[in-house]
């Protein structure tokens, strides 16, 4: 998938600026065509020798030297993709802010193309808030994130900002020529988050779920060219600024029950992502109720079961993909959800795994289809679990074209 493709690769000041040798030299072995932008700082780290010798390109790092003007325009408008690995938190934040004081972030402000972060910092710069509101501005300027690793980092601490090995950052580049563009023209509904059933104006009844695994599937297949219609329960998310993603915000379960129905009929595919309250209180009070010293009940009643109702309405050329997170019998509990609610497969996760369901970066998954087939995924961040999600999910696509 790389053969022939046109990659600018950007290395910064951070110590895994010596992986680049081994990424430039697995890309040139895939046959893309590469050139290095290097900074100043990064110099301290690898040699542009070594990546000029490796890429059979020169290196560029300076804007202006003695004896040329090196062109960032150029580079920026040559290159089918331009992707930054190491990205130094430094860096980040210039991206991020628009800052153009080198060779590199003057090709970041010139580039047309994709451009793709794959970062390198210790564990407490990578969970700073800076760094994060960093990476939220740039994934809503349309800048893609390979995630960190987690692994013993230079300082001698263990945890995430690892940059992602060489062989891993080729496979996602390998991944994005490949799928960029497989679901151009399809449209998808999918719901996230929780939903809040109102008890009395300032209290609801709710559940841990935060949206992250729903809006990074929004995410995945915007990016393979999908028009999704998010219906999302009330969260704190960042929303990125994408021109085939329509998000309605919705809180209670009746609320995104009317949504979903709305846009069903529209849609080829729906992804239920959302973890809607199974109950609602059977009325709501107007007022506050006070604090007394009696016991308190609540009478709940049932609500709409969202996924069955558009699974009964699923015509022959739709597909619907469910989400189940269980305690016990797991697999049990989901293959009987596929049958009664009609779905062509199902995500499994547990609670019993450690770093899966709500509240975390990352999820462990099963997936079940309705034929029969079991896949079983190691942890990974929610962005990887998404694309192993719509990967199944456009091979199944294919089949169902092909039969």
């Amino acid at each position: 998938m790389l053969a022939g493709k046109k990659i600018l690769l950007g290395v910064t000041g951070s110590i895994a600026a010596y992986k680049s040798a081994f990424l430039v030299r697995l890309l040139i072995k895939e046959g893309a065509e590469v050139q290095v932008v290097m900074t100043n700082a990064s110099r301290d780290f690898i040699s542009p020798l070594t990546l000029s010798t490796l890429s059979r390109n020169p290196v560029f790092s300076e804007v202006s030297t003695e004896e040329s003007w090196n062109n960032h325009v150029e580079l920026g408008l040559w290159a089918d993709l331009f992707i930054i690995a190491p990205a130094s938190a430094n860096t980040l934040a210039k991206l991020a802010s628009g800052i153009c004081d080198n060779m590199l972030t003057a090709c970041y402000l010139s580039a047309r193309c994709p451009v793709v972060v794959a970062p390198a910092m210790d564990v407490d710069m990578w969970h700073h808030p800076s760094t994060r509101r960093n990476l939220d501005q740039l994934k809503q300027d349309q800048v893609s994130l390979i995630p960190v690793e987690d692994g013993e980092l230079a300082s001698g601490l263990t945890g995430p900002g690892r940059m992602a090995e060489p062989e891993h950052i080729v496979r996602y580049l390998a991944h994005f020529f490949s799928t960029n563009e497989s679901f151009a023209g399809k449209k998808v509904l999918v719901t996230a988050g929780p939903t809040y059933e109102e008890i009395d104006p300032v209290r609801f009844i709710g559940n841990r779920s935060s949206g992250k695994m729903g809006l990074a599937l929004a995410e995945e297949l915007t990016s393979r060219g999908a028009e999704v219609y998010l219906i999302l329960g009330p969260n704190r998310l960042p929303l990125p600024d994408h021109p085939k993603l329509k998000v309605q915000p919705v809180t209670s379960a009746s609320e995104m029950a009317d949504a979903a129905r709305k846009r069903w009929p529209e849609c080829q595919i729906a992804i239920f992502a959302a973890a809607v309250a199974d109950y609602t209180p059977a009325t709501r009070a107007e007022q506050k109720i006070k604090k007394s010293d009696a016991a308190m009940n609540i009478e709940l009643v049932r609500t709409e079961d969202i996924a069955a109702t558009l699974g009964k309405l699923k015509e022959p050329d739709q597909m619907t993909v469910g989400f189940a997170l269980e305690t016990e019998n797991e697999e049990k509990h989901a293959l009987r959800k596929i049958k009664k609610k009609n779905f062509d497969f199902i995500v499994l996760n547990s609670l019993q795994d450690a770093g899966a369901g709500f509240q975390h970066e990352t999820n462990k998954i099963t997936i079940l289809t309705a034929d029969g087939e079991k896949m079983a995924f190691p942890l990974k961040s929610k962005t990887e679990v998404a694309r192993d999600i719509v990967d199944v999910l456009e091979e199944k696509m294919i089949k169902r074209i092909k039969e």
